[in-house]
């Protein structure tokens, strides 16, 4: 039990093991092979267990049948009325509805002329698409992680969707029914009930049905990064899962890396920081159970990770979603929302905000070996959810950093749109040791994006997208040259409004010419997905980033629903060869 306790107070907080220290980091699996795990929901776990596994809990289907019986009655009888935000009926509604899996399928209709930078290339979505429809309580956040992406070849398009086959999904595929826990809704049913699941949950993982100490639990919903070439799902309760791809324009789960860590490790930032020059990867992880409850730590471009940076500064467990890196710094918000295990017991999510709390940023030496260069300032009320970019100014003494930060933070957990997230940047004094803040822009703004040419490096356009009343409504472009620190003022340049009903997703910025050093900063093209609901299409969008309504110049129309998520990225003819099923 006290194993237990320690796993949900810190997403499976200070285990001995080192999972995959004993296998290679990236077997050679064959094309046919590839596909054959590919069928096999349970099995595509080739880093952390064997391929043929079987799990010896399904040799107790009594135990099984008792469990689930549990479950129900918690669900029907002891689960206080749910909120809006926590009722998969009303979270898992219209878009957000979860779709099944699709394989590699050409895409018919293509409208306009998709630019060459695409050829060869392919963009990658990941977002929550629960398995199978909750049965209690359940957060947006907490689905299991499905990958949607749009393959290019010579003008034509492959569209496929696939899981990344967590050890979550592949145990809950293997019984037929959901059950592994999420920190955001399982225990916000009231005192009876979540003291009833957290038992049932023991009792469960002591009998074997499921292992998130060794195999984790996470949903690696959230974020795709290129770490040292490779490509990785994430999500920040868990390790990254390492992800490949078919020539055929198929998806493949490899399993759980932890990048031959010398060190336990257990989870990692679904926002790790890439630097473009040295392919170093630059991340942290964070727990609850007991000091450091932060560290921090760097990934070489060979892909194996350095021993981690205790950042004790930080006093208390707090939930973290992104940080900021620039060429000299790393940057670390200390805010409000924090994370308090015992309010388990208590019948509450632990996941929660102290409004009594000063908020905070950390500047740490990029490539520090302890914090004893760190300096921390106050921030009071700034509570980023997502770091735009960071760069230094005046020879390193001053640090800036373009944010999107949640002014009603204690309503963040309901829906994002009702956060009041606004576009600031913030101009941290190192010397003086203070923080100025400027608003960006007059509409709440969120899941802005860059030219990645310019990550850590000072750059101009900044595109976002407008939010709406659970949705978005628009795509947004801001000038910085055009920030007014006198008098203020809205840096917008270009705006596109989308039309009744459609929902679009996270652009992503592809470059026109990605191998020409002197091209424009925003010489390139934004790239996503957008629902229409009246139609009920969705297409893959193109869009001209110099136009002054950001002019759609090319769509694809898709096989199937595109459902709301979160990140995404682009990857080249060159980054696809890399990460092929050879």
């Amino acid at each position: 039990m006290t194993t237990l306790v320690s796993f949900f107070s810190t997403f499976q907080n200070a285990s001995s093991h080192n999972i995959h220290s004993t296998r290679s980091p990236y077997p050679t699996i064959t094309a046919a092979k590839s596909l054959q795990i590919r069928k096999n929901t349970l099995n595509q776990q080739t880093f952390d267990q064997n391929i043929n596994n079987p799990l010896p809990f399904k040799k107790l289907p009594l135990l099984a049948t008792i469990f689930n019986t549990l479950d129900n009655f918690i669900c029907d009888f002891l689960d206080l009325p749910l909120a809006p935000f926590l009722d998969p009926k009303q979270v898992l509604s219209g878009n957000f509805a979860p779709v099944e899996e699709l394989p590699p399928t050409a895409c018919d209709a293509v409208e306009g002329s998709l630019p060459s930078c695409l050829d060869g290339g392919a963009y990658i979505r990941n977002g929550p698409n629960p398995n199978f429809f909750p049965k209690g309580p359940y957060h947006f956040f907490e689905g299991d992680g499905m990958l949607h992406m749009i393959k290019f070849s010579h003008g034509k398009a492959t569209f496929c969707c696939r899981y990344v086959n967590t050890h979550k999904h592949a145990v809950e595929s293997e019984f037929g029914y959901p059950f592994v826990p999420s920190i955001f809704s399982s225990f916000s049913g009231g005192l009876l009930s979540s003291i009833s699941r957290f038992l049932l949950t023991a009792a469960r993982v002591s009998a074997g049905q499921f292992d998130p100490i060794k195999h984790g639990f996470g949903t690696a919903n959230t974020n795709l990064a290129l770490i040292s070439g490779r490509l990785f799902a994430l999500c920040e309760s868990d390790l990254p899962y390492a992800v490949q791809l078919t020539p055929e324009g198929d998806i493949i789960t490899l399993g759980r890396h932890d990048f031959g860590s010398p060190e336990p490790f257990h989870r990692m930032t679904a926002h790790p920081k890439v630097d473009v020059v040295t392919g170093e990867a630059f991340a942290y992880e964070y727990g609850s159970g007991a000091r450091p409850f932060l560290t921090y730590f760097r990934i070489d471009s060979s892909g194996k990770k350095h021993r981690s940076v205790a950042i004790n500064s930080i006093e208390r467990p707090i939930s973290i979603h992104d940080f900021a890196v620039t060429e000299k710094y790393a940057v670390i918000p200390d805010m409000q929302i924090v994370v308090d295990p015992w309010l388990i017991l208590r019948g509450r999510t632990p996941v929660g905000v102290d409004r009594g709390k000063v908020a905070r940023l950390g500047v740490i030496p990029k490539y520090a070996e302890d914090e004893a260069e760190s300096v921390w300032i106050e921030a009071a009320g700034f509570n980023p959810l997502h770091c735009v970019n960071a760069w230094d100014e005046d020879g390193g003494d001053t640090v800036c950093v373009v944010a999107t930060n949640a002014a009603a933070v204690d309503r963040l957990m309901e829906n994002i749109d009702c956060a009041e997230m606004t576009m600031e940047m913030v101009v941290v004094d190192l010397k003086g040791k203070k923080v100025e803040r400027y608003k960006l822009c007059d509409e709440f703004l969120e899941f802005g994006i860059i030219n990645p040419a310019y990550a850590a490096k000072k750059n101009r356009y900044i595109y976002a997208v407008i939010l709406g009343e659970k949705r978005s409504v628009g795509v947004v472009k801001l000038d910085l040259t055009l920030l007014n620190k006198e008098v203020g003022g809205d840096c917008t340049v270009a705006e596109r409004q989308f039309e009744p009903g459609c929902h679009g997703g996270e652009p992503f910025f592809v470059a026109r010419e990605p191998n020409n050093p002197a091209a424009e900063e925003d010489d390139g093209y934004l790239v996503a997905y957008f629902h229409y609901g009246r139609s009920e299409e969705s297409k893959f969008v193109v869009m001209d980033a110099k136009s002054p309504t950001l002019e759609i110049i090319a769509s694809v129309k898709l096989p199937q629903r595109m459902p709301m998520g979160f990140h995404g990225l682009f990857m080249s003819e060159t980054d696809l060869q890399t990460n092929y099923i050879k």
